[in-house]
């Protein structure tokens, strides 16, 4: 596992690849419920197999609470981000972990030929990169202690 490996080896070696979505007329309590039945942060909003937002508790923060709309009354599409940033899964670990921390986002579609493949959280991606560094580790105390295999 290191940070060149591709978001395509990442999804592999996820424990459960799902992609959760909700449709744009659906409204946001609907989405928060869904949500909170997956325990994910943010849901796909898909349209005719395609996906054209994504909705993150942050958007239901600061999009309806903070503003006194209603969840049940508010659509998904009225408060969703748009457009989508995503990536291939020909996209480096490190590659996307710089694209989460310039745009200040947690969740990451991963996209070919139009078919989302799945999504990867900042929390997948730290999970990768301490996988890495501790794969690291070993090799280095096995170098020092004369037991690296050479």
């Amino acid at each position: 596992m290191k940070l060149s490996d591709t978001i395509g080896a990442l999804l592999t070696s996820k424990e459960e690849n799902r992609v959760i979505s909700i449709e744009p007329g659906q409204s946001v309590f609907d989405a928060i419920e869904k949500m909170a039945e997956h325990s994910v942060g943010a849901l796909l909003v898909i349209s005719g197999g395609r996906l054209i937002g994504i909705l993150s508790e942050r958007d239901y923060a600061r999009k309806v609470i903070l503003k006194g709309h209603s969840s049940r009354e508010t659509t998904v599409s009225q408060i969703m981000t748009t457009p989508v940033i995503f990536v291939s899964p020909h996209h480096t670990v490190d590659e996307c972990m710089a694209l989460m921390t310039k745009h200040r986002f947690r969740h990451l579609p991963v996209i070919e030929a139009d078919i989302v493949l799945g999504v990867v959280s900042i929390g997948d991606l730290v999970k990768w990169i301490i996988s890495d560094q501790a794969q690291t580790i070993h090799e280095l105390e096995g170098y020092i202690t004369g037991a690296y295999p050479g």
